[in-house]
C-alpha cells in the first residue's frame, strides 16, 4: 500500500492521474492536518462504489448542505455520482449525524465498518471537518472503487481561530477568486478568512454613504515596476466589490464553516480614502490613489471630527455586510509626522490631555483615541476589534484582540495584559516571502525566506508566557500581501503547499507533529491539490541539498534527498544530470571548485536541476570563531557560512548571509599551518528600506599564533547615499604576501543612519557572506 502511495504522489507531482478502471484502491487515513486520534479496527473495510447514499437529518438544511459537498468530493475521487437522501439510518451508506461527546463546537467522529460509514459531529461544522478528512483519505481513482479500511477517528482542533489573509487592495482578484481561495481554506480546515479589503493603493468596498470612495479610490492611474523603481507602467489600475458581491462572498464562505473578517485599515494605510475625501486629511490634499508600495505618511486627521463621523458611517455599512464578531481595524504603520505639525491634532491631544513619556508619544496616544472611539462604536454594536500589534502603541483599547506580526513581541505582551491573541508573525507566517534561495527563477516575491519547513516548525504557544496567559493565545494565521502579486495564480503558487504546513500547526496537538511524517503525508494532499486545478509551488518535490563544512577533513559536505526518495543523479562540472550521470549513493566531499548540478529523475517527469556553484579559496572549510556577537535573528548557521565556499545572492534572508548589528564582523580564521596570503575578500548584501547597508570600514589581520595579530591591510567606505543601488557589493584588501595561519577580518557596519533614512541615527545592520583569502 505505501508503494502504491508514494506512486500516486510522484503522479501528483506531473499532475497525472491514472483512471484505474480496473482496480481496487485503498483510502489512507494519514491525512493533513493529522486527526488527534486513529484507531484502526479489526474487520472488512467499507468499499465506495456505486450505490453507495449519502445520509443526512431531515429537516438539516446545513447538513443537506454538508452531504451535498460530500457528494461533490466523492464525485471528483471517483467520478462516480451518490445518491444524497434524508435519514438517520441505512446500510451500505456514508451517514452524517449530530452528537459527539466532545464540547469543542468543531470536534467529529469518523467511524467505518463493513457495512458503512459515520461521521458524527458536535456541530454541522465538525461533521463538515469529518468529511474533509474522508475526503483527503481518498485516491483519486476515478472509476475505480475504494475500499475504506475499519477505523475510528476522534478529532479536534487545537485552535479555534484558524485563518488565512487575503490583500485584495494592492491587486485586485474576482468574486470568483476569491470564492476559490476559500474553497481552498476549506480543504485545509480553517474557518477564518481575514480580508484585508481598503489600503493607500486602492478602496475595493462599496460605501453607498461615501459613493467617491469606490469612484475614485478604487482606480490609481500607474502602478511602479518592481520594489519602488521610480519607474511606471503607465497603465489604470482598478476595481472593487459592490456590497452584494461582498454579501455573496460572506455567505459562500459561511456554507464552509468560514466567517469573513473584514478589514478597512485606519489611522493609517488611508491615502485611497484622501484621494476620494481629502477634507479628510491633515493638509487637505491634494492627494492620488498611491502608485508605489509602502507606507504613506498622509494619514487621517486625528483633531478632525469629520474623521470620527466617517469612521462610524463606514464601519456602520461595513457591520451590515459583515456578521463576523471581529471587524479589523488595522492600526499597523500609521506615520504621525503629519499630526506632529497640524493644529487639529494638537488641539484634540492637548484638550485630551495627551503627553508624551518615556512609554509613549502623544501621538501614539492620539491613536489611540482613534482606535478606543471605533472600538466603543463597534462595541455598542455588539462586535470586537482586532487590530495588528501596533494597538498596543499609546495604550491598548479595552476589548481589542491583537493580531501579533512583528514577530510575537506584541502577542506576548498583549498576552500579559490579558487580550485575546492571533499569532501571526512575519518570521513564520508571511507567505509574500519566497519559497525558494534561488530567487532569479521565482515569481516575483517582497523579499525574505520562508521555506515550508519553518512554517511547520512554528509554535504559536510561547513559552515565556504562563499556563494561564497561554490560554489567551486564540489562533494562528497566515498573511498574503499583494504588492506584487499580480495574479490568482501566482497568489496559490505563494500559499500552496505552505498552507499544509500552517494547517497542522493551527489543527494538530503538538505532541502528534514530525515533519518529515508529514512530508511523507503531503503527496496524498497535493493530489487533490491537482484534481481541484489549484496552481501550487512544487519545491517540496524537488532535490534538497544540505552543505555542512568540514574543518577536520577540509571538505565540503553535500547531502542530497527528495520526499519520495527518487533517484538523484548528479554532475560537478555544471552540466545538467541525465540517467547517465553518477547516482548520488551517500555524502558528496568536495575539496575543490565545482558546480554541482543535481535532478530527481521520475517516470512522470524530472525535477528541477539544482545547481550550487562552490568556490574555494585558501579559508574554505577552515575552523573559524566570531570574536563579536552574530545578530541573533539573522544568525542562520553563524560563522561557518563564512567558509563554506556559497555565495549569497540579493536576498539577505536566504541563509546564506549572516547580519551584525551594533557591533562589528570580527572573524579570526585558521588555516591549521602557515600558508602565504595577499588578499582577502568579503560580500556584504544591501537592503536599505530594511536597515541593511554596506560596510564602513574593512581591515585584515594576521597571526603566527593566533594571539598577537599584527595590521596587514585596511579601507574605509563612504557613508551610504540614498541613491545607491540595493544588492551585493564585493570588497577586496590586497597587500604585500604574509606567510603566516590565522587571518583576522573586521567589518564595520554603519553605526548611525544617515539623516535621509527613516531610520535616522540609528544602528544599521550589516549582512556579511564569504570571506575569501588567496
Amino acid at each position: 500500500m505505501k508503494q502504491l502511495l508514494k506512486l500516486t504522489g510522484c503522479l501528483a507531482v506531473a499532475g497525472l492521474f491514472a483512471s484505474c478502471q480496473s482496480v481496487q484502491q485503498e483510502a489512507n487515513y494519514q491525512v493533513i492536518p493529522l486527526p488527534q486520534e486513529i484507531v484502526v479496527e479489526q474487520g472488512a473495510p467499507f468499499i465506495l462504489k456505486s450505490g453507495v447514499k449519502i445520509l443526512y437529518p431531515e429537516g438539516n438544511e446545513k447538513m443537506q448542505r454538508n452531504a451535498k459537498f460530500l457528494a461533490d468530493y466523492l464525485k471528483t475521487a471517483t467520478g462516480k455520482d451518490f445518491t444524497i437522501e434524508a435519514g438517520t439510518e441505512g446500510k451500505n451508506a456514508i451517514i452524517l449525524a449530530l452528537g459527539t461527546e466532545n464540547e469543542n463546537p468543531e470536534a467529529y467522529q469518523l467511524k467505518v465498518a463493513g457495512d458503512g460509514v459515520t461521521i458524527t459531529g458536535s456541530t454541522e461544522a465538525g461533521v463538515f471537518y469529518g468529511i474533509q478528512s474522508l475526503r483527503k483519505s481518498l485516491p483519486i481513482a476515478v472509476g475505480a472503487n475504494i475500499a475504506l479500511p475499519a477505523v475510528e477517528i476522534k478529532d479536534a482542533p487545537r485552535f479555534g481561530y484558524r485563518g488565512a489573509h487575503f490583500d485584495t487592495s494592492r491587486h485586485f482578484f474576482t468574486v470568483d477568486e476569491i470564492k476559490t481561495y476559500i474553497d481552498m481554506q476549506a480543504l485545509h480546515n480553517m474557518n477564518r478568512l481575514h480580508w484585508h479589503i481598503t489600503d493607500d493603493q486602492g478602496w475595493r468596498l462599496e460605501i453607498k454613504k461615501y459613493p467617491k470612495l469606490t469612484e475614485i479610490g478604487s482606480n490609481r492611474t500607474e502602478t511602479v515596476i518592481g520594489r519602488n523603481s521610480g519607474e511606471y507602467d503607465g497603465k489604470p489600475y482598478g476595481g472593487f466589490y459592490t456590497q452584494e458581491q461582498a454579501k455573496e462572498i460572506v455567505e459562500y464562505a459561511a456554507e464552509r464553516y468560514i466567517t469573513v473578517v473584514p478589514e478597512i485599515d485606519l489611522p493609517g494605510h488611508m491615502q485611497a480614502a484622501l484621494a476620494a475625501y481629502p477634507e479628510l486629511g491633515c493638509t487637505g490634499g491634494p492627494y492620488e490613489v498611491w502608485r508605489q508600495w509602502g507606507v504613506s505618511e498622509d494619514v487621517l486627521c486625528a483633531g478632525n471630527d469629520q474623521v470620527l463621523k466617517f469612521l462610524e458611517d463606514v464601519y456602520g455599512e461595513l457591520i451590515e455586510i459583515f456578521p463576523s464578531e471581529y471587524i479589523h481595524v488595522g492600526g499597523d504603520e500609521c506615520p504621525k509626522v503629519r499630526w506632529e505639525q497640524c493644529p487639529k491634532c494638537q488641539a484634540r491631544a492637548k484638550a485630551l490631555g495627551l503627553k508624551s513619556d518615556k512609554e509613549h508619544s502623544k501621538e501614539e496616544r492620539l491613536q489611540s483615541f482613534i482606535i478606543n472611539h471605533i472600538e466603543k462604536f463597534l462595541n455598542d454594536h455588539g462586535r470586537q476589534i482586532i487590530g495588528w500589534d501596533e494597538i498596543l502603541e499609546g495604550g491598548l483599547a479595552p476589548n481589542a484582540t491583537v493580531m501579533s506580526w512583528r514577530g510575537e513581541k506584541g502577542g506576548i505582551e498583549a498576552a500579559k495584559q490579558k487580550h485575546d491573541v492571533i499569532m501571526t508573525p512575519n518570521t513564520y507566517l508571511y507567505f509574500d516571502y519566497y519559497q525558494s534561495k534561488d530567487i532569479e527563477n521565482e515569481p516575483f516575491g517582497i523579499g525574505g525566506y520562508l521555506p515550508m519547513e519553518r512554517v511547520y516548525s512554528y509554535e504559536p504557544m510561547p513559552a515565556s508566557l504562563t499556563p494561564e496567559e497561554q490560554q489567551y493565545i486564540k489562533g494562528v494565521q497566515a498573511n498574503l500581501w499583494t504588492e506584487y502579486i499580480a495574479t490568482f495564480p501566482h497568489a496559490q503558487y505563494m500559499v500552496l503547499p505552505r498552507w499544509a504546513a500552517l494547517c497542522e500547526v493551527q489543527w494538530t496537538n503538538p505532541d502528534k507533529k514530525n515533519y518529515a511524517d508529514f512530508l511523507s503525508r503531503l503527496p496524498q494532499l497535493i493530489k487533490w491539490y491537482e484534481a481541484e486545478g489549484y496552481n501550487y509551488a512544487k519545491h517540496v518535490f524537488e532535490v534538497q541539498v544540505q552543505f555542512e563544512p568540514n574543518p577536520a577533513e577540509g571538505t565540503l559536505d553535500i547531502t542530497l534527498s527528495t520526499i519520495d526518495k527518487t533517484p538523484i543523479h548528479y554532475t560537478l562540472d555544471g552540466t545538467e544530470p541525465t540517467a547517465a550521470s553518477p547516482l548520488y549513493e551517500g555524502v558528496l566531499k568536495l575539496k575543490e571548485n565545482a558546480t554541482l548540478s543535481a535532478k530527481a529523475i521520475r517516470p512522470s517527469g524530472d525535477s528541477k536541476v539544482l545547481t550550487e556553484k562552490i568556490d574555494f579559496s585558501k579559508s574554505s572549510m577552515k575552523p573559524i570563531v566570531a570574536n563579536q556577537k552574530i545578530n541573533e535573528q539573522y544568525m542562520f548557521k553563524g560563522a561557518a557560512t563564512l567558509i563554506d565556499g556559497l555565495k549569497g545572492n540579493s536576498s539577505y534572508k536566504s541563509g546564506r548571509w549572516i547580519a551584525f548589528n551594533g557591533n562589528d564582523m570580527d572573524m579570526t580564521i585558521d588555516l591549521q599551518q602557515p600558508v602565504e596570503i595577499s588578499s582577502v575578500s568579503i560580500s556584504t548584501c544591501v537592503a536599505k528600506g530594511d536597515w541593511v547597508f554596506d560596510a564602513r570600514t574593512m581591515s585584515v589581520e594576521v597571526s603566527d599564533d593566533g594571539k598577537n595579530f599584527t595590521k596587514v591591510a585596511s579601507e574605509e567606505y563612504p557613508e551610504m547615499k540614498e541613491d545607491d543601488k540595493d544588492g551585493v557589493y564585493n570588497h577586496k584588501l590586497t597587500f604585500t604576501p604574509v606567510k603566516m595561519q590565522y587571518v583576522r577580518v573586521i567589518a564595520s557596519p554603519e553605526k548611525s543612519m544617515p539623516a535621509w533614512h527613516g531610520g535616522k541615527g540609528k544602528n544599521s545592520f550589516l549582512f556579511v557572506d564569504e570571506i575569501s583569502i588567496d
